[in-house]
């Protein structure tokens, strides 16, 4: 070609074409140049386009030489059984009786008997006020009745003397019924003496105050030598009762039917009382009662529920999480709330198949009591997967883990909940 470019010319010096072929010559060579790039990217792309069909079966069995390992995976099992339909409030207990001690008389503290925090029973002594005075007064109540009970007898002697001389025409009339007045007379002035000595009793008796319930005594409000007056606001002490005790809580009006229809047919529905996380169940009880009124501004019922209390795990005026069961589904689908699952498409579950794969099976959520979730779209006896749900897959290979193969979703050990959804199935 660099010859074709060189070839010398025949025409003269004056021809016009004699300076224009080096040009053509050189856009021949980039036409050449063009095609043959065109041809290497050409066999390029063939080769690229045939690599992968020709290589196939090398990669594959390179996969599945490095194949990830299998998911280990904690299980558990549906089952069927009963589930409640629980209402959550948030309620507040409160003592059947709390009793605030004041002093019904006037008088020196002479003793206090209790000691802060003390359980106290009927009839154990608080305080004592000094009972002198009182003394003193039922003393001379007594001298007074005893004086005019011998009055009263003198005057029946003369009445009986008076009847006789009547009866011989020996007095008139006149003078027996003043005699038969004068007796009654007495016989009233007898019966107030006995009232006074009655009260300066009751006098004595109340300067010895004791517990009229059963309960907690509080905080020591007044000290031995103060003064203390029947009058006077502040109590001497304050017992609480605690065995039994009450939890007032709120639920919604929408449950009020069902509730009302449950205690029309006699039946005792049943409250449990939760601590602030509503982790751990402090007391069982059982609904006592409910107000007979809706609360127009929240929309709500007061209700009550009554717990023996007999570890006294529920202390007065303590906020609890309340849960109430309205009502029990028997035989439903059960599983452990923890192994449902949520997407966009909604609830799931990943069921363990007979070829160690595990499949993402779609349910529909039923009636839910936080530990276990009636469910359908799974049959009982079919296996879940318990955890590890972060590295699951719809077809997954997985390996069912032993308990002392170390830790997975509950640390190696069942939690709570798959224990008791193990339990039940």
């Amino acid at each position: 070609m660099p010859e074709f470019m060189t070839r010398p010319t025949k025409s003269g010096p004056a021809s016009a074409p004699a300076p224009e072929k080096p040009s053509q010559g050189k856009s021949r060579s980039l036409v050449w140049l063009l095609i043959l790039c065109v041809l290497v990217f050409v066999g390029l792309a063939a080769l690229l386009y045939h690599r992968p069909a020709a290589t196939d079966s090398q990669p594959r069995k390179g996969r599945a030489g490095l194949a990830p390992p299998a998911v280990q995976v904690g299980t558990t099992s549906v089952r069927k059984g009963d589930v409640g339909i629980y209402v959550n409030t948030l309620g507040f207990v409160t003592p059947v009786n709390t009793v605030m001690v004041k002093s019904r008389v006037d008088g020196q503290l002479m003793d206090v008997s209790y000691v802060e925090g003390q359980m106290v029973h009927v009839g154990d002594p608080l305080v004592e006020i000094d009972p002198r005075p009182y003394e003193a007064q039922l003393a001379e109540a007594k001298g007074e009745l005893a004086r005019d009970q011998a009055l009263l007898e003198n005057a029946r002697v003369d009445l009986d003397r008076y009847q006789t001389a009547y009866s011989k025409n020996a007095i008139p009339k006149q003078q027996l019924d003043t005699q038969v007045a004068t007796v009654h007379q007495y016989e009233g002035t007898v019966e107030f003496d006995q009232g006074q000595v009655d009260n300066a009793k009751v006098q004595v008796i109340y300067s010895h105050i004791t517990s009229p319930i059963s309960g907690r005594v509080g905080l020591r409000l007044v000290d031995r030598g103060n003064i203390v007056h029947a009058t006077d606001s502040n109590p001497l002490a304050v017992i609480t009762q605690l065995q039994p005790i009450t939890v007032v809580f709120s639920v919604a009006e929408d449950y009020l039917p069902q509730i009302q229809q449950q205690l029309r047919q006699g039946q005792i529905l049943t409250v449990e009382a939760f601590d602030r996380a509503q982790q751990k169940k402090l007391a069982d009880g059982t609904l006592l009662t409910l107000d007979n009124q809706i609360d127009t501004n929240t929309g709500t019922v007061k209700l009550k529920a009554l717990f023996t209390n007999e570890d006294v795990s529920l202390f007065p005026n303590q906020f609890v999480n309340a849960r109430l069961l309205v009502k029990t589904d028997h035989d439903a689908t059960l599983v452990p709330t923890y192994v449902v699952q949520r997407n966009a498409q909604g609830a799931f579950v990943y069921v363990v198949q007979a070829d160690e794969t595990v499949a993402m099976r779609p349910i529909t959520l039923g009636t839910s009591d936080g530990t276990v979730t009636a469910v359908q779209g799974v049959q009982p006896g079919e296996t879940l997967a318990a955890d590890n749900f972060n590295r699951l897959l719809d077809g997954v290979k997985v390996t069912v883990r032993k308990p002392e193969e170390g830790p997975g979703r509950h640390g190696g050990k069942k939690s709570d909940l798959a224990a008791s959804a193990d339990s039940g199935s």
